[in-house]
């Protein structure tokens, strides 16, 4: 880019887009992502088989999943992509919709940009579509349950109906119900109930045995055996459980210590003290006669030896995430000193302590604890890649369970909530004047890109089924009727009992239309070379360069 003077701004190597040609380009990229994923939406959905960087394969329909293994160089497409990540943060479903929906909603805003419709304009009645949009959904919302079983499995087999652990039946669903009921604690005060299931439920996935042996645990597994098998005990009855974070073995020096003994019998003494101080602390563990200790540190031949003298049976180097649900779900708190244990600190809600091997591995379950607010979700399955899209699947359905729980409101699926909120869209675009009711009007029709695509992905006349299900809800306001994903035949989402979380929904809605808001306002793409891709030129071709002490970096000659 040249200025006045004859001397270029930017560098040779920049890549720059300007107005149009940046928004076309824009456009375009939003279409090619949302096209990647399309055959991925509904019950009859296509899987995508993918290459990870580390030469593993993935098997899966998870919007999130096959847009987070592939690599795009269009800064506007690693917007799109971020979308269904945000999406999958947020409320666990709903990751292709999000996609599409912003594909659509970037392809309707290109004609009006080819009338030279200012970008400005087309955003401000996309965020008053938006706004009523938002209302919409907000009238066809009803509440519902969360103590009602058969509600919540309606809601959760909704949401699996799409994905590759639908055939299992409702197994899943009661995986997810059971966990997401394990972890939650009520509201308080008129707040939302807290649900943490990233912290307090662990799926742990174990190749062998069938599907039906996976089951939630009213306590915690994890990969690990006793300190000293054959003499501790593997199996204990209403355990009495001490969570440290210290090591139990003799500190070592901070970087070097010098002891200079002058008697050979001053070495034994410095042993003997080190020797009493693990007895000491032993001692002080026993004396709260606790069935088992883990620490998250490491743990001496020594101490192992008093504490299997006392009885007690031990695991070291658990990780810190394991400690806190073990803590949360035994009502044991974490102590990080032996001479702070007190009689509170000891967890006794577990009512059994089992090591057991499966396959050729040992697990730890403390488990039957009583009002356990931390879980473990085993997952048992032919091969890992079978268990890890069983994982994917479950993930999304806990996120689902939990929304449903935090916000109990429900919408139709199958597409009625976005065709009734299409149509009404429509409706109040005839009563606006000026430029902005064509884009508002546009949303409208954007967002008929859900149904369309349930009905294209099953193989039914998209154009007929289409023609019908606005007739439908042209007849009443905020229809029901919806597409069933396995026939493509009109049917009352109602009678069906496919329901979708309200939280989903308006997340899906607000996410796309604010995404396509933020990239039609982009009228200049600027991409330089930075300075590690750039090509070696001049005297690195011929070999390695040296530094000699004058010209090299002072921070990096000092050793480490």
């Amino acid at each position: 880019m040249m200025q006045g003077g004859g001397m270029p701004v930017l560098t040779i190597n920049t890549k720059r887009e300007v107005g149009k040609k940046a928004q076309s380009s824009n456009i375009a990229a939003g279409k090619a992502v949302s096209d990647i994923i399309r055959t991925t939406l509904g019950p009859r959905s296509m899987l995508k088989m993918l290459l990870d960087a580390s030469g593993g394969i993935v098997i899966t329909n998870d919007g999130n999943a096959i847009l987070r293994e592939i690599d795009v160089s269009h800064p506007a497409a690693k917007s799109i992509i971020e979308l269904s990540r945000t999406q999958d943060e947020e409320v666990g479903d709903g990751t292709t919709s999000v996609i599409i929906l912003a594909g659509e909603m970037l392809h309707v805003a290109e004609p009006f940009l080819e009338r030279n419709l200012h970008p400005t304009v087309i955003v401000r009645g996309f965020h008053r579509a938006l706004e009523d949009a938002v209302a919409i959904v907000d009238t066809m919302a009803f509440p519902v349950d969360t103590d009602d079983r058969g509600q919540m499995l309606k809601i959760l087999n909704s949401c699996i109906g799409t994905k590759y652990t639908a055939r299992f039946g409702t197994l899943l669903a009661d995986l997810a119900l059971d966990a997401v009921r394990c972890v939650a604690v009520p509201a308080q005060n008129g707040g939302q109930a807290e649900v943490d299931i990233k912290k307090y439920v662990k799926v742990e996935k174990i190749p062998g045995g069938s599907l039906d042996d996976c089951r939630v645990l009213a306590g915690v597994m994890f990969n690990k055996d006793v300190v000293a098998p054959g003499r501790m005990r593997r199996k204990i009855h209403n355990p009495r459980i001490l969570l440290m974070d210290c090591p139990l073995e003799y500190k070592k020096g901070e970087n070097q210590t010098n002891v200079e003994l002058t008697k050979e019998e001053d070495w034994a003494a410095l042993l003997k003290l080190e020797e009493e101080w693990i007895e000491g602390v032993c001692s002080t563990i026993a004396r709260f006669k606790p069935d088992v200790v883990v620490t998250e540190k490491g743990l001496s031949d020594l101490a192992m030896h008093f504490l299997t003298k006392a009885g007690i049976s031990a695991i070291r180097r658990l990780r810190k995430s394991d400690n806190n649900r073990i803590a949360r779900a035994t009502g044991a708190t974490i102590v990080h000193r032996p001479e702070e244990i007190r009689e509170s600190d000891i967890g006794t809600r577990a009512g059994l302590f089992d090591v057991r091997k499966i396959g050729d591995e040992f697990f730890t379950f403390i488990v039957d604890c009583k009002d356990p607010k931390a879980c473990s979700v085993v997952l048992r399955g032919a091969s890992k890649d079978v268990l890890n899209e069983v994982e994917r699947n479950l993930q999304d359905a806990m996120g689902v369970a939990r929304n449903v729980v935090a916000d109990p409101r429900l919408v139709p699926g199958g597409g009625a909530a976005e065709m009734a909120v299409s149509r009404g869209l429509k409706d109040r675009a005839a009563a606006m004047s000026g430029v902005e009711q064509w884009p508002y009007a546009a949303v409208g029709v954007a967002l008929e890109v859900i149904p369309r695509t349930l009905a294209q992905n099953c193989g039914a006349n998209v154009i007929r089924v289409l023609t019908k299900l606005r007739a439908k809800h042209a007849e009443a306001e905020n229809s029901t009727f919806g597409i069933n994903g396995h026939t493509g035949d009109i049917v009352d989402m109602q009678e069906l009992g496919v329901w979708e979380p309200y939280a989903v929904k308006v997340q899906t809605i607000k996410t796309a239309i604010e995404a396509a808001c933020l990239l039609l306002r982009i009228d200049d793409i600027v991409s330089g070379i930075t300075k590690k891709q750039r090509a070696p030129s001049g005297p690195s071709m011929a070999g390695p360069q040296t530094e000699d002490a004058d010209g090299a970096d002072n921070e990096r000659m000092i050793g480490e």
